[in-house]
C-alpha cells in the first residue's frame, strides 16, 4: 500500500515538497504553548492524503497555481481543526494510533488551538485572491460543524435508517473531500462544468473513504487506532448494522442496537451484535455500496486525457477502498 501511495505522488512530488515547506512555515507562532501544539501537528502530518487529491485534481482538470497551495493549506488546517474539536467532543484520546492533541495537553488547549488554526485556515484562504474560494473553506466549516450535530442527535434518537447514515456521513466526511476537489478544480481557473465533476469525484470518494473506515469498527485492527466495536460503543450505527436490522429482519441484532443507541449494551452485547452482521451480510452490503460510489467517481475521470495524472487519480480510488488503516 506504501508503495501505491508513491506512485500516486510521483506526478505530484514537486508541488507536495512545495506545500509541505508553506505548511511548515505557516504552522509557527511565538506563543510557547501553541508552538508546542505546532510542532506536535507538523510531526504527524503523515500522508497528506487530502493535498495530495488538491494537487492531482488541480492538474486534471487545469493548472496548478499559487492559489492552488494556499487554498490547499487552508483546507487542511480547517480539516485539524475540525479533527481536534472532535476529539475534545468525543473525549477520545487516541487519532489514528497516535495520541490525540487533548490527551498530550488538555481540553482547554485543545480547543484554543482548534480556534486558532481555524483562524488561519481563513486567513489562508483569503491569500487566494478569490472569493469563490472563500465561501467554499467557509461553507466546510458550517457543514463540518453540522455533521458531528447530526451524528449526536442520531446517537440520541431512534434507529436510523440508511439516508440519515448518508446524510452524516456526508457532512462528516464526504463534504471535506468534495470541498477539497471542488476548490482544487476552481483555483485552477477550470471550467464550471470540470468544477462540477471534480466537486462530484471528491464527494463519491469521500462517501467511500467513510463506509471503509465503518467497516474497519467490525474487526480488530489496532493500527487505525480505534478497537473493534468502538463505534458501537459511542452509540452510533454504521452502515453494515442499519443494513442488517432494516432489510434482514433480524430481531435480536434489532433489540441490540437499541441498547447501543442507549448506552446500555454490554461488550458481550456489541460482540454479539457484530458477529450477527457478520453473519447477516452487513459487511458485504457496505462493500457494494462503497464500490458503487468508486464506480461513479472512477466513470468522471472518462472524459480526462490519458495521462499520470489520471492514472493516479484511478489509483487514488483504489487505495481509498483497499487500505488497511
Amino acid at each position: 500500500m506504501k508503495t501505491l501511495l508513491s506512485e500516486i505522488r510521483l506526478p505530484i512530488e514537486q508541488e507536495l515538497q512545495q506545500f509541505k515547506s508553506l505548511f511548515e512555515t505557516e504552522l509557527q507562532t511565538d506563543s510557547p504553548i501553541l508552538e508546542e501544539v505546532l510542532k506536535y501537528i507538523r510531526q504527524k502530518q503523515g500522508k497528506m492524503m487530502r493535498p495530495v487529491l488538491f494537487f492531482l485534481i488541480s492538474k486534471a482538470f487545469g493548472k496548478t497555481t499559487s492559489a492552488t497551495y494556499h487554498a490547499a493549506l487552508s483546507i487542511e488546517l480547517l480539516h485539524t481543526a475540525s479533527l481536534i474539536h472532535d476529539d475534545v467532543v468525543d473525549e477520545s484520546d487516541k487519532r489514528r494510533g497516535q495520541a490525540s492533541v487533548n490527551a498530550i495537553y488538555n481540553n482547554k488547549v485543545s480547543v484554543l488551538s482548534g480556534d486558532y488554526l481555524l483562524a488561519l485556515a481563513l486567513e489562508q484562504s483569503v491569500q487566494t485572491n478569490n472569493l469563490a474560494i472563500v465561501q467554499k473553506v467557509s461553507k466546510l466549516g458550517q457543514v463540518l460543524a453540522q455533521g458531528e450535530l447530526l451524528q449526536l442527535s442520531s446517537v440520541a434518537g431512534k434507529l436510523i435508517n440508511e439516508e440519515t447514515y448518508l446524510e452524516i456521513i456526508y457532512k462528516k466526511t464526504a463534504a471535506l473531500f468534495s470541498a477539497c476537489s471542488e476548490t482544487a478544480a476552481i483555483s485552477a481557473n477550470s471550467k464550471p462544468e470540470d468544477i462540477e465533476k471534480a466537486r462530484l469525484f471528491g464527494e463519491y470518494l469521500g462517501l467511500c473513504f467513510q463506509i471503509k473506515d465503518d467497516i474497519f469498527d467490525f474487526f480488530d485492527c489496532k493500527e487505525i487506532g480505534k478497537p473493534t466495536g468502538n463505534d458501537l460503543k459511542e452509540g452510533k450505527l454504521t452502515l453494515p448494522v442499519i443494513y442488517v436490522i432494516n432489510n434482514v429482519g433480524q430481531k435480536e441484532a434489532e433489540t441490540l442496537a437499541y441498547k447501543v443507541k442507549e448506552g446500555s449494551a454490554s461488550e458481550e452485547e456489541i460482540s454479539n451484535l457484530i458477529e450477527l452482521t457478520k453473519k447477516n451480510g452487513g459487511i458485504e452490503y457496505a462493500t457494494s455500496v462503497m464500490l458503487s460510489y468508486k464506480k461513479k467517481a472512477a466513470e468522471l475521470l472518462c472524459s480526462l486525457p490519458e495521462s499520470e495524472i489520471k492514472t493516479a487519480l484511478h489509483l487514488y480510488l483504489d487505495l481509498i477502498v483497499k487500505r488497511e488503516n
